[in-house]
């Protein structure tokens, strides 16, 4: 049972993507572990929060592995982390720590002896939709409007995985991805010429975009980890898919 977000929710989707990617991170780990079968929980733009508010309403049933994937969209939108406390105490969905509760409490009722994996949120670098290109959110080498690092939430995650004996899939510090290499460029205009250039991290912050007039900024060939400066391609899904089947394979 995969409960995430939309980097979850678009696997097996690539039409989506604008066919960027061609599967996901869960159809990767079948491939490589044919016995296994999966549930696809994921939904676009959620955070611990929605899913934890929902959690009765997700169609979950009673599986021998749950991964939970999330904490990017926590972050952007700014839902407190809270401290271990809110966990501990069972405060409810108004932190990260209260939310993660309900969503281990609610899988704990359905199967108690459940494998259940969590996994912190990729590095992300500035996210410009590909399909509503007028949608930018800055990477995580800026704190959010709260003055919060992605780093926290995936600190976070780490604790509650390692307080409640749960496993980890660690992207977020072991996986390779970072921000500076997350995409190899973004084809930017040269704010003196106004040709098109290609400009690597970090130089791309700091050159302006404009989504009315200018093109897109990931073209194909921009594609390394991620392919919209925020969700896998199929190199990042696999990335995820081969952490996860390193668990996944001992059960």
């Amino acid at each position: 049972m995969a409960i995430g977000d939309s980097i979850t929710y678009l696997n097996g989707k690539p039409e989506l993507t604008k066919h960027r990617i061609s599967k996901g991170y869960m159809d990767d780990v079948v491939e490589k572990l044919p016995y296994v079968k999966f549930v696809n929980n994921g939904h676009p733009g959620w955070t611990a929060k929605g899913i934890a508010d929902n959690i009765n309403n997700l169609n979950l049933v009673k599986s021998d592995i749950y991964s939970v994937f999330l904490g990017t969209n926590d972050w952007w939108t700014c839902l407190p982390i809270g401290t271990f406390s809110d966990y501990e105490n069972n405060t409810g969905s108004q932190t990260v720590y209260g939310s993660y509760r309900i969503i281990i409490d609610k899988i704990r009722s359905l199967n108690s002896g459940a494998i259940i994996i969590l996994i912190t949120p990729l590095h992300r670098t500035d996210y410009v939709d590909l399909n509503n290109p007028s949608i930018f959110i800055h990477g995580d080498y800026k704190a959010n409007n709260d003055s919060v690092y992605l780093s926290q939430y995936a600190d976070a995650i780490k604790a509650i995985a390692k307080t409640e004996n749960c496993k980890l899939v660690d992207l977020y510090y072991k996986s390779g991805v970072t921000t500076k290499n997350a995409v190899k460029y973004r084809r930017l205009r040269d704010p003196e010429t106004n040709e098109y250039k290609n400009y690597t991290y970090p130089e791309y912050t700091t050159i302006p975009y404009h989504p009315a007039t200018d093109a897109y900024p990931y073209p194909p060939e921009a594609m390394d980890w991620v392919y919209d400066g925020l969700h896998p391609s199929d190199k990042g899904h696999q990335r995820i898919a081969d952490m996860l089947i390193k668990i996944m394979k001992n059960y």
